[in-house]
């Protein structure tokens, strides 16, 4: 291992860890960002009722629901619950979980590796940029990440203790899958190697055992499923799935829908010189995507070093404790690889729990070993790789690869003509400053919005800023607008002195929707749901609303919006809307002709009758 040291000192070095994950991750998170808005708005809303609560409403009528399960909102809603609507009410949950991981990180490799390469895995955790973006925003994947390393600290006790820690291994992933679906259960095949590897129990005691951790883990994945599908009352639309049902979602849009490209939503619409062009989250599916422009400076620092550590084990893959590690990242990394679906770059904070524990195991077992000819390559290849992911794009702390460069050569060198420990203290500078300094600018944000990514900007926000009264970029889930603009205020504000039960409804995806959500506190619904392509509400649905006098007005377009071709669904509500309904007079709520000012089109009022 690496060095040893008393136990004070060990004991006080994880907290400091702490803390200084504390700091990056909640650095600056009151400046006024709400995260991504689709949640934020959502969060807000489950605090109106019960009902929206449990099944996470996106509106505070109840209209439809967010298109995962609620689990990593109920925290932010009981946030905001308690301490009002503010973006640090928000993110606080997300700051707690990240810490509550590298914690949890450091008592689960412990237990396997000893104290070091525990302190030296939490570390890397910590100043994995993806990893502290993530923590600084409102998507779910700080709370997947938590159960994940729950469920590993779990299965790493039941490798002594017994069947009961592999039973709440098995309720942690069914958490995770309460959080994220079927992400949670990428890990499942190296969990079920790793449990079935680390107990000395006869064959047929190890099978049953994880049998029951199959019952445990379909009932603590399925029961909120089976609870929102056999609910017997009232319930908001199951945001993202085809019929209104959490299974479709389970196993259509969230699961295998992940897996393969179906021609929508693949990537995001942005508008350059009024032409719309497609451009893709995380690059083309295959075996370089952990490291293009796109996702190479979130996850893939160690990953040159983490590999060539898991070639060089050999017959170490027997250790429960390698296979667990090693196997996480592994089908993690090949999942998301080939995923030819929506795939998002921050995805991969899922695989940092894994890259840090190989990574620390893997310098202690090099050092010990190898530490003058595998050890000084693994230094030099992780090296030149943060040379190469720095020198991308210069403008960005560009001259963190030239102080890699110096730092690496002298830490090889030292390596070869030193035996001090302090030479492999020393040659963690060159693995870990670049990511630390990524890290650090990513404290330094007030806005990780609804794509968040640490380094240079990579999606939208590198565009240039549209021109004046132009339409901003397009994506579903917004693009991080939080107030209402002058025209929006004024249509509401007719819509509040005319309306009724309903303020308004607007026909557009989620992202045109959260601003008025966020900034008023009118009953205002979205139609469509995330994307704008649910069924919610249904034709059927607007047929009552309007007899009992319930809908007077609708924020929609004029004709087919900006972004992908419209479903079936999308062009009958539309219809619906032309033939019930007429154009109110800009000039009655002292606005403007439509010019396609809004983000997805809905720029016209309709009066309903």
């Amino acid at each position: 291992m690496i060095t040893a040291a008393p136990p004070k000192t060990r004991s006080r070095a994880i907290l400091l860890v702490c803390l200084g994950a504390a700091v990056l991750y909640a650095w600056k998170i009151g400046a006024g960002q709400l995260g991504n808005t689709y949640y934020a708005a959502a969060a807000e809303s489950m605090t109106s009722s019960f009902i929206h609560f449990l099944f996470g409403s996106f509106d505070p009528y109840g209209v439809v629901t967010v298109d995962k399960p609620p689990l990593a909102l109920w925290p932010q809603a009981l946030s905001v619950l308690v301490f009002g609507y503010h973006g640090w009410a928000l993110l606080l949950p997300q700051v707690l979980e990240g810490v509550a991981a590298v914690f949890l990180l450091h008592r689960t490799v412990r237990r396997w590796a000893g104290e070091n390469v525990a302190l030296l895995a939490a570390v890397i955790l910590a100043l994995t940029p993806v990893t502290v973006i993530i923590n600084r925003d409102n998507n779910p994947d700080a709370l997947l990440v938590l159960f994940l390393v729950a469920a590993a600290y779990a299965l790493t006790r039941s490798f002594q203790e017994g069947r009961k820690w592999l039973f709440w291994c098995a309720f942690f992933l069914g958490c995770g899958f309460l959080t994220k679906m079927l992400q949670a259960w990428i890990v499942v095949p190296a969990f079920a190697l790793a449990s079935f590897a680390g107990t000395a129990a006869p064959v047929r005691r190890r099978l049953l055992d994880l049998l029951g951790a199959g019952v445990v883990l379909a009932v603590s994945s399925f029961w909120w499923v089976a609870l929102y599908d056999w609910w017997p009352g009232a319930k908001p639309y199951m945001g993202g799935s085809e019929d209104g049902s959490a299974w479709d979602l389970v196993f259509g849009y969230n699961g295998f829908g992940r897996l393969r490209s179906n021609g929508e939503g693949g990537g995001m619409m942005i508008m350059r010189n009024g032409q719309q062009t497609l451009s893709s989250f995380g690059g083309d599916p295959g075996p370089g995507r952990m490291f293009n422009d796109v996702v190479g400076g979130q996850i893939s620092w160690l990953l040159p070093l983490a590999l060539l550590v898991l070639v060089v084990i050999g017959r170490r893959w027997r250790d429960a404790g390698w296979l667990l590690w090693g196997g996480w990242l592994l089908v993690t990394g090949v999942v998301f690889s080939f995923a030819g679906g929506i795939w998002h770059p921050y995805y991969t904070t899922a695989m940092a729990p894994a890259v840090a524990a190989v990574s620390a195991a893997g310098l202690a077992l090099l050092w010990r070993r190898y530490r003058r000819t595998l050890l000084p390559l693994a230094i030099a290849l992780t090296a030149a790789w943060a040379f190469v992911l720095a020198s991308r794009d210069t403008s960005f702390h560009g001259w963190t690869r030239w102080a890699v460069l110096g730092t690496g050569v002298a830490a090889i060198a030292g390596l070869l003509s030193a035996r001090s420990r302090l030479t492999l203290v020393a040659a963690l500078v060159p693995l870990l400053l670049t990511p630390a300094v990524w890290s650090y600018a990513a404290a330094q944000s007030t806005s990780a919005g609804t794509l968040p990514a640490a380094g240079p900007p990579t999606g939208p926000e590198a565009l240039p800023p549209p021109s004046p009264g132009g339409p901003r970029p397009l994506l579903a889930g917004g693009d991080g607008a939080t107030t209402l603009s002058d025209e929006q205020r004024r249509i509401l504000g007719y819509a509040r002195r005319n309306g009724t039960e309903i303020t308004l409804a607007v026909n557009a995806e989620a992202g045109a929707v959260a601003p008025f959500l966020i900034d008023s506190d009118a009953t205002v619904i979205g139609m469509g749901g995330f994307g704008g392509r649910d069924d919610a509400p249904s034709v059927a649905q607007l047929d009552r609303w309007l007899a009992e006098g319930k809908l007077p007005f609708v924020l929609s377009g004029t004709g087919a919006p900006p972004g992908p071709p419209q479903s079936p669904v999308q062009r009958e509500r539309q219809r619906w809307i032309e033939g019930h309904c007429t154009v109110v007079d800009p000039a009655g709520y002292g606005g403007r002709a439509a010019r396609g000012r809004f983000l997805g089109g809905a720029d016209t009022l309709y009066r309903c009758r």
